[in-house]
This record gives C-alpha cells, sequence and structure tokens, in this order.
C-alpha cells in the first residue's frame, strides 16, 4: 500500500514562527507525523560565490509555507526504477532498468503494470512526448524506444549500425517536435518521429553526454559529466557549442530549464548547483548543504523551485532562487539513489533506484 507522511511537522521546528505556524495548520494540528525515513527535513541558507552575506538570511514564511506531504509506492522487485515520468492522464511512468521493462503507476491505487521492451533492453530514461506517448533512451537495445499509452505497442528506433554501445542516457523535445538524445560513450544526437530519420554526432571532448532538456522555446541543451561543460544544440546546423561553467571539472551530470529559459545544472563532481542565464550568458552557483553533496538530478517546477537529488545526502532538496535557501526532505530509503526526477503541477516524482520505490512530495 502507499504510504503517505505529512511533513510539515518535521519541518516546523526549522523555521521561524510565522512559516511553523502555516506550515502546522496545513496538516491540522501540532503534529507528531513522521517522514518514512524517520528524519527530520532540514532548511539551510547559502551564500553564492561573490554574493553579499546579506543574502543568507533566515527562511521567508512566505517562501516556505507550502503543505509538503511525501507517499511511497512500492513497485515491482528487481524493477531498478532509474527515470520517471507523469502521465497526462493522472498516471505516471518509470523505467525499469534492471528488468528490461517500462513501468506505469496508478497513485490512486497504487496499482503497476509493466510493458517489456525487449531482449537484452536497459532503459535509462523516460519522457513524455507531444504526442503524449512515453519515450525512452535504451541503452540495452541501443535504441529510442515509443511505447503506445493505449495499445503498449513498442517502436524501437535503433541507432545507426557505426554507432554501437552509445550507452544513451536522456532525451528531450524540441520545438520543432524532433527528439535530442545523449549517450555517455560521447554522442548525442536526434529522430524525427514523423520520417524516422536519425542523425548521430560526435560530441565536444568525447566521453560524458548525460542531461539534455528543452527550454520553453524549444531550445535545446545538453551536458556532459565527464566533459564538464554545458552545450547548446544549433536547431539549423546541428552543432553543439560548448559553454563553460565557471567551475573548472564540476561535473555537470543532469540540466533542466525553468520558465524563463534559464539553464540550472547539477554539478555532481562540485556539490553545486548551477544556474547559466543565456540571455546575458552570466553563470551563478550555489554549493548544496552538508559535508559532501552529490547533486545527481536537477528538475524546476511550476513554480521555478528547483529540486535536486543529493546522494550526499541521501535526500530530495528544494532550492529557493529567491531567498536563496535549501529544504532537504531525507530519502525513506535508506539509501535511496534517486535518479532523475520529474513532476507535474503540485507534485514532485522521484524514483528510488535502490530500493525499488516510486516516492512523489505533494506541495
Amino acid at each position: 500500500m502507499p504510504r503517505r507522511t505529512c511533513l510539515a511537522s518535521r519541518l516546523a521546528p526549522c523555521l521561524p514562527p510565522v512559516a511553523a505556524l502555516l506550515l502546522v495548520a496545513a496538516c491540522g494540528g501540532s503534529g507528531s507525523g513522521e517522514s518514512a525515513s524517520g528524519a527530520t527535513p532540514t532548511i539551510a541558507s547559502h551564500t553564492a560565490p561573490g554574493a553579499s552575506e546579506s543574502a543568507t538570511t533566515a527562511p521567508s514564511p512566505t517562501a516556505l509555507a507550502f503543505e509538503p506531504e511525501m507517499q511511497t509506492y512500492a513497485l515491482p522487485p528487481g524493477s531498478g526504477p532509474h527515470d520517471v515520468a507523469p502521465a497526462a492522464d493522472g498516471g505516471v511512468w518509470y523505467t525499469a532498468q534492471r528488468s528490461g521493462h517500462l513501468g506505469y503507476l496508478v497513485p490512486a491505487t497504487g496499482e503497476t503494470r509493466q510493458v517489456p521492451l525487449g531482449s537484452g533492453s536497459r532503459p535509462h530514461g523516460v519522457i513524455v512526448g507531444p504526442d503524449g506517448a512515453p519515450w525512452i533512451t535504451d541503452g540495452g537495445l541501443n535504441a529510442i524506444v515509443r511505447v503506445d499509452p493505449a495499445t503498449s505497442a513498442v517502436d524501437i528506433f535503433p541507432l545507426p549500425a557505426g554507432r554501437p554501445n552509445a550507452n544513451l542516457n536522456t532525451a528531450a523535445f524540441d520545438g520543432r517536435g524532433r527528439i535530442w538524445f545523449t549517450g555517455q560513450a560521447g554522442i548525442y544526437g536526434r529522430l524525427d518521429p514523423a520520417t524516422g530519420e536519425m542523425a548521430v554526432f560526435d560530441a565536444p571532448r568525447g566521453r560524458g553526454p548525460y542531461g539534455i532538456a528543452s527550454t520553453p522555446s524549444g531550445d535545446v541543451y545538453f551536458v556532459s559529466l565527464a566533459g564538464s561543460y554545458l552545450a547548446r544544440i544549433d536547431l539549423d546546423t546541428d552543432e553543439a557549442i560548448v559553454i563553460e561553467p565557471p567551475t573548472p571539472g564540476q561535473g555537470a551530470r543532469r540540466v533542466w530549464s525553468d520558465s524563463r529559459g534559464r539553464l540550472w545544472v547539477s554539478e555532481w563532481n562540485a556539490g553545486q548547483v548551477g544556474l547559466y542565464d543565456p540571455s546575458t550568458e552570466e553563470w551563478r552557483e550555489w554549493r548544496l548543504p552538508g559535508n559532501d553533496p552529490r547533486p545527481y538530478s536537477v528538475y524546476v517546477d511550476e513554480r521555478d523551485a528547483v529540486w535536486l537529488t543529493d546522494f550526499g545526502a541521501n535526500a530530495i532538496v528544494r532550492f529557493d532562487p529567491e531567498t536563496e535557501q535549501f529544504i532537504a526532505f531525507p530519502n525513506p530509503g535508506q539509501p535511496g539513489n534517486v535518479r532523475q526526477m520529474l513532476g507535474r503541477e503540485g507534485e514532485v516524482w522521484a524514483p528510488e533506484s535502490a530500493t525499488d520505490t516510486l516516492v512523489v512530495i505533494r506541495y
């Protein structure tokens, strides 16, 4: 059965009195509920390099007066969920990497079903395309895969024969309806679903392309973990144009766009979250709380709050760009090893790859 926990009472001791009262009231009383892990979410403020000390202030009641609730859903044993994508009908897709399936969760009941993707499948990323279907980057099949949400029919688009073992990672659609993807072996590519035409390109600096995202205007950016860079894809020439973050060797792992088209980057090696604004070509970076933060993925919600998964703290972390404050929500699993998050209005979904569990924080 799904397990639900209101987190407001656990956050309240960390907050200023006004914010604490707002959060506790949201849960209907003084509150004694615990998170599934029994740990207390923590709040911290951090000053960005070069910023004034005045940026580090007490948490704002307005910024923190939301109603956080965590719920967990058990998946079939051996699933190994890696990435997750909420579906338009209220369900949630997830890649079952260890078993070679695409999974689907019904949150209302906790029921799941799994679609086999083929012999040797090792699905990594999943997103929902403009057509409403889940699209998968499958490293085992060395292919882009589409699953029909109504019939569960599987369409496989293999990479060209000269591009074996690309170690496919993640994908994003551009504003022209084409899907772009990355491969850690040193490639990026595109597929036109309308024609089936696929092209694969050598990435700058070889190995490392990892996360990829599109902006509201339809531009596409990817990051390289091994190459430690952000890149913009020229949609006319297919060229990847490298954009250097301020911190050398930071290990850019995942990237996501906010509503203004700014790119947020999880910097795995540096323990930071980075922000690049294409309109000004300026960067900012913030270090996550804790002794050894390891931000794996990043997702920006509809309020432009930034969510990260921190392997070092075994937590999901929310960053408020306005107040420059972090809130850490401990993972239920010990460890949870949450990979890529995605969400929809009022919800952030996260796959615990180590525990065969999906976690949602509702706010």
